[in-house]
């Protein structure tokens, strides 16, 4: 019977006779096997397990992939005796082995050293290790065995790894996005400006941890009040960048105190000037001047959805589009439009996050908005956003949300003493 002297399978055996009761080596059996014309007999088959779970130990004691692979590979050559072991495509290796195959892999060629793939649960190829038998001999069944066994551990710990490091990352990120949420809703107004005989709100709720809607409140030096509703095109990470630009530009533009198609035509020029990457993030939006001593609104819409004005007496009307969304085409001007704020009446600014809600394929749309900001009876501006989120979550069911939702409500209260609510 032939047996390798290394240092995992002396070690196994040792403690195998240290622990066994008294019969077992007359138990142990020669087990002919007919492949390699070898024979191991019952004492060798559980040294042998034994010492591949000593080795499972060591390769599974870290969550590093390099430590893993390291690991493997000392095994490979200290305990196994190997001539040398490597990783192909790495440049991983230990002891001697030929440069070609550690940077390429074994191939199937007479004489090449023997592979093993490691593989994940879904049968894809993590990493081959190829191993260099002392002067070029063939493994021993034994050996071959082992280090099948081991290619096994090593696999499973190698997608331990590498899982654990995708969960570290994605934990960072996720401490990332968190930060930029909260610097995203730091940059919304913090206070709102007390104008007596108006009620104004807003709300905004991103769709991710942070999103491509954009709403901004600026006092004019003639003693207006200039407002902006936004939605950058797309969600997530690289809208939510871009409308950071955007609050940029229009508050430096803001403050000028501009004519608002003026305002707008120079906001289109300057996002088409920012580049091919700013111009596939275009932005609609309308802009709005409130003149509250003169019970007068002006409006620009830059390509975004129409805003409605609810008065007492007469139909709702629709603020559309005046132009193209900023930065989709060049040299685009604006016009604004002028009308009479009453009192009781009532202005929606708000992105297509509340429209583009859907039950089934069923959209709730804006002729429902438009119904339910008619129909509501609630004169304060946060009641009336109160009672818009509500009809949208009875049409819904309380489905998940599908895009970024900003609305702004501003109400003219005539006499009564007017009040600005800041989002919940």
């Amino acid at each position: 019977m032939h047996r390798r002297g290394n240092r995992f399978a002396s070690r196994a055996a040792g403690m195998l006779e240290w622990d066994s009761t008294e019969g077992l080596k007359s138990m142990a059996v020669d087990v002919q096997l007919a492949a390699g014309g070898e024979t191991i007999d019952l004492q060798q088959q559980v040294a042998r397990l034994q010492a591949l779970l000593e080795a499972s130990r060591q390769v599974h004691s870290t969550i590093r992939e390099e430590e893993v692979l390291e690991s493997v590979l000392r095994i490979v050559v200290r305990e196994l005796e190997m001539a040398g072991a490597a990783f192909a495509g790495t440049g991983l290796a230990y002891g001697e082995v030929p440069t070609a195959e550690a940077n390429g892999g074994a191939d199937a060629r007479a004489g090449s050293p023997p592979a093993y793939p490691l593989e994940d649960r879904d049968g894809r190829k993590m990493a081959e290790l190829v191993v260099a038998p002392p002067d070029g001999r063939e493994l021993t069944l034994y050996e071959a065995d082992f280090i099948e066994g081991l290619a096994l551990q090593a696999a499973v710990a190698l997608e331990n790894a590498r899982n654990h490091k995708r969960n570290v990352e994605f934990a960072r990120v996720q401490q990332d996005l968190d930060a930029a949420r909260e610097i995203q809703r730091s940059l919304l107004p913090q206070m709102l400006p007390s104008i007596p005989g108006y009620s104004l709100a807003f709300r905004s709720v991103t769709c991710y941890e942070v999103g491509g809607d954009y709403l901004d409140i600026v006092a004019q030096p003639d003693g207006s009040l200039l407002m902006a509703v936004a939605d950058v095109a797309g969600k997530g990470l690289a809208s939510a960048i871009m409308s950071t630009s955007f609050r940029s530009a229009f508050r430096a533009m803001a403050v000028t105190g501009l004519p608002l198609g003026e305002l707008a035509t120079r906001m289109n020029q300057h996002h088409w000037a920012e580049g091919e990457a700013a111009r596939r993030r275009y932005v609609t939006a309308i802009f709005l001047r409130l003149h509250p001593e003169a019970g007068e609104i002006e409006v620009v819409n830059a390509g975004h959805n129409p805003g409605f004005l609810v008065e007492p007496g007469s139909e709702p009307y629709q603020f559309g589009a005046a132009g193209t969304p900023l930065g989709l085409l060049p040299g685009m001007s604006y016009a604004s439009e002028r009308r009479d704020f009453v009192p009781g009446g009532r202005l929606l600014l708000y992105t297509d996050g509340l429209t583009e809600v859907f039950k089934g394929d069923e959209e709730f749309g804006p002729e429902r908005l438009l119904d339910a900001f008619s129909n509501c009876r609630v004169q304060n501006a946060d009641g009336i956003l109160d009672a818009l989120w509500a009809a949208i979550e009875r049409f819904s069911g309380g489905g998940p949300q599908g895009d970024d939702m900003t609305a702004l409500a501003l109400a003219s209260t005539g006499g009564e003493t007017g009040s600005t609510e800041m989002p919940g």
